[in-house]
């Protein structure tokens, strides 16, 4: 009885006595109690809570039947326990649904395109507000199509999302594979760019010089210091560039090494909260 009076506080911002009162008149059923709670005017669905911080929510992908395009969205909630609702899950994989049929290339385009329910995605998280009683924002949102394969990954507890793109495909069903592996290790690794060449310039000599006053300040001589950065620069490349990472399923090999001829395009990754 205390954590589910712990939750719908959290929940609806209503008082102890307000949410144990409605708990106790709707038999401990959750919906209900908050359906009560707004019956009685505490929770008050059609509320502006556009002030209130969204810290939490869900990841979501769709692939295509033909594994040539892919859908990522994230929508963002104030709990945690909003997040483990199944009808917020619903919602999103919904959005992910939408997407992928809309091509929408930006959050703003997907709001205003028609869901399932025959309204638009903007509606359908205005309802979804009103029905849950705290702020929701569709936060961030991915497209991709390719002559390729698109793959995705979210991580069991809905907070990581990754899209990753194959060219060069040959037998599709193998490729899906690889690109399902490569998705699950961007999940696990949090590469931060591509290729070597991507990396940013002044991340790439902010590096060099923490490196290089750590080798100065070590003792190393001022003639080895350019030898030692190298070496270190080599694991920042390792450590950061997802080509050049060690395999998530297999560390004796680096990613680039289970491509098996196929090219890898482009990754997209959201996490909750980044």
């Amino acid at each position: 009885m205390m954590e589910s009076i712990k939750k719908l506080r959290e929940v609806t911002g209503a008082g102890m006595m307000d949410v144990k009162k409605a708990l106790s008149d709707a038999g401990g059923d959750e919906d209900k109690a908050i359906a009560l709670l707004r019956e009685r005017g505490i929770v008050k669905g059609n509320k502006d809570r556009s002030d209130r911080e969204t810290k939490e929510g869900l990841v979501a992908f769709v692939i295509s039947a033909d594994k040539k395009s892919g859908a990522l969205v994230e929508v963002n909630t104030e709990t945690d326990f909003v997040a483990r609702n199944t009808d917020f899950q619903a919602l999103v994989l919904g959005f992910a649904q939408t997407l992928l049929t809309s091509k929408a290339t930006d959050a703003e385009a997907l709001k205003a395109s028609i869901g399932q329910a025959g309204t638009t995605l903007a509606e359908e998280l205005a309802a979804a507000v009103g029905k849950i009683g705290e702020s929701l924002v569709l936060n961030r949102i991915q497209y991709i199509e390719t002559d390729g394969v698109v793959a995705g990954y979210v991580h069991s507890n809905g907070k990581i999302g990754v899209l990753v793109e194959l060219g060069e495909v040959s037998d599709l069903e193998a490729s899906s594979a690889i690109a399902k592996d490569i998705a699950l290790h961007v999940a696990a690794e949090r590469p931060r760019y591509l290729t070597r060449h991507e990396v940013n310039q002044d991340d790439l000599e902010k590096e060099r010089e923490i490196l290089s006053n750590k080798a100065l300040n070590e003792g190393k001589p001022q003639q080895m210091v350019e030898k030692i950065v190298a070496g270190q620069l080599a694991k920042f490349y390792e450590d950061n560039v997802l080509l050049e990472q060690k395999f998530v399923k297999d560390n004796a090999v680096k990613v680039q090494d289970t491509l098996k001829g196929a090219s890898l395009r482009r990754f997209v990754r959201f996490e909750i909260g980044s």
